[in-house]
């Protein structure tokens, strides 16, 4: 075996440029992998994260209407043109009637670490001449800290000032941008979709991450915000913080039979975005897997030159009793030798990337907002990038290692 390696790194050294090219291709592919998926993972495990904490695992509320264009093709049939004019909004109070039960019946069972009741609505807030549309949630801060993690997004930690003084808000942060307001204790207007306007003071500030709940999110005590809409002991929402998140799908559809009530889990609530997370993992794997390849065929093409420049060499060694196994054994061990090189180096130079991308200060806003780059620096994309570089490269080194085993030394030799 050892003067097997011998004759591989020979061959090796003797082609030093070409040799240089192929570890560079597969160490290139091997980065950008790490790399990406570092990128991608890491920004869509954030998003899950934050949106799974705010937001909560179920969210159960009042089941929506069917669509009476599908009522009527349910009867009429899918090739029956329909249109339904004239249709009126059903006349139905947006209220779950039954909240305290299921609160504290669910709460009974060790799946669900916590419940907490929800006033959804619209209006509009204004601090001087600047109005902002927005999405007012009256919540029980103390029910809500058990099935949320509100806490972790409040900046200055005055939740509790919603219970002390219920004319008291929390706001956006990109909201309170919006409004031109950079402290607390501002004094702001809320017109109610009722037509009720009423002073509230800004206690705090609320900062997800989340671009769009942050511009659009305010916080109030739910009695205050019960009597002003007039909903006495009403609630429109009901969310759910589970022991298992990736329950959630499941008790959702159990939640839902139970009580009668449209459960959403955080799946469906967030379907748009998982899916578009999936095509992004395929973009993201498509090109690293064409930067592959092309490495992978550079190795191919050197060896393929070396076995033809090589003939005499290979003849040679089968006339001193090398077999066909050891020829084929010389060049699969070159392009093994090239991949695994490559991909040692493509992991230092990944590694060294993502410190580059850590290492930066900057204001990244879009979707979410964050301090610099979000990285997922998991082991696993290390794994998986040295894997990648030993299959390819044992694939493009197999056929001309091959082909050279297949050469008769006799013709070889009759050729001069």
């Amino acid at each position: 075996m050892t003067h097997t390696v011998f004759i591989t790194l020979k061959f090796i050294l003797e082609r030093k440029r070409q040799t240089v090219v192929s570890i560079l291709g597969v160490s290139i592919g091997v980065a950008a992998f790490i790399v990406m998926a570092s990128l991608m993972n890491g920004f869509q495990k954030y998003f899950i994260e934050q949106a799974i904490d705010l937001n909560a695992h179920i969210t159960i509320k009042v089941k929506p209407e069917a669509n009476p264009s599908k009522i009527g093709k349910k009867y009429f049939g899918d090739d029956v043109l329909l249109n339904v004019y004239g249709l009126k909004p059903p006349d139905k109070r947006d209220k779950i009637s039954n909240y305290r039960f299921i609160i504290s019946n669910y709460s009974k069972d060790p799946q669900f670490l916590g419940l907490a009741p929800h006033l959804v609505g619209q209006g509009i807030i204004r601090f001087s001449t600047i109005e902002r549309s927005a999405t007012i949630i009256g919540i029980d801060p103390n029910l809500e800290r058990k099935a949320s993690v509100i806490d972790k997004f409040i900046v200055n930690k005055r939740l509790n000032s919603l219970v002390t003084d219920r004319n008291s808000i929390i706001i956006g942060k990109l909201l309170a941008k919006d409004l031109g307001i950079e402290e607390h204790n501002k004094k702001v207007l809320i017109v109610f979709p009722n037509g009720v306007v009423e002073v509230f003071k800004v206690v705090d500030f609320f900062n997800s991450g989340i671009t769009t709940l942050d511009q659009t999110r305010v916080y109030m005590n739910i009695r205050t915000y019960q009597a002003i809409l007039g909903r006495p002991n009403e609630v429109n929402e009901i969310i759910v913080k589970l022991k298992d998140v990736n329950q959630a799908q499941k008790l959702s559809i159990a939640i839902e039979r139970e009580t009668g009530y449209y459960a959403e889990s955080w799946q469906k609530a967030y379907k748009n975005f998982l899916q578009l997370f999936k095509i992004q993992n395929y973009i993201t794997y498509m090109i690293v897997f064409a930067v592959l390849v092309v490495s992978a065929f550079g190795i191919f093409n050197i060896i393929m030159m070396i076995v033809m420049e090589k003939k005499k060499d290979i003849a040679i060694l089968m006339a001193m009793g090398y077999e066909r196994g050891d020829i084929v054994k010389i060049f699969t061990l070159q392009g093994l030798i090239n991949g695994l090189v490559g991909a040692f180096l493509g992991s230092l130079v990944g590694y060294s990337i993502q410190e580059w991308l850590v290492s930066l200060n900057l204001d990244v806003e879009g979707l979410v907002r964050a301090k610099g780059f979000i990285l997922d620096r998991s082991l696993v994309y290390y794994i998986y990038g040295v894997l990648f570089a030993f299959l390819f490269s044992l694939l493009a080194s197999f056929y001309p290692s091959y082909r050279a085993s297949k050469l008769n030394p006799v013709d070889i030799f009759r050729s001069g």
